[in-house]
């Protein structure tokens, strides 16, 4: 589940990632936002993503506005769990700030049970697994 923060401006994009050991992008987990005019403005995830212009490999959904929360699922590999992957929130509020790593969270077998704070546009983050 994610949740956002209060603020002012238009919703937000979100992009959550998994990161490889490197700290680079392995894929693309999940876009919070569909209208891919506006993929660019994360700086980070667009030099992964948009050189190649690469089908997005998680699913797109409608953005998220100030205060608001969504659950949204993803699925990693299990042998991705407790190898030095991390799942990352990039966040992006047209004409204003943009932040790549709002909030990362170690991918391990034993998740935080507590919300992860973020530090941006995201209130924080709850992980959980079926």
């Amino acid at each position: 589940m994610v949740q956002t923060v209060n603020y002012t401006g238009e919703n937000a994009y979100i992009v959550i990632s998994l990161m490889n050991p490197n700290g680079d992008y392995e894929r693309t987990l999940h876009v919070m936002g569909d209208d891919p005019e506006w993929y660019h403005m994360f700086d980070e995830w667009w030099e992964f993503f948009g050189r190649e212009r690469r089908n997005i490999d998680g699913r797109t959904g409608a953005t998220l506005g100030a205060g608001q929360r969504r659950v949204v699922t993803f699925q990693v590999d299990e042998d991705e769990i407790d190898k030095g992957y991390k799942i990352r929130f990039e966040t992006q509020v047209e004409d204003h700030d943009y932040f790549p790593t709002d909030v990362e969270i170690p991918l391990t077998s034993s998740l935080p049970k507590a919300p992860v704070e973020g530090s941006g546009y995201i209130k924080y983050v709850r992980l959980s697994t079926n």
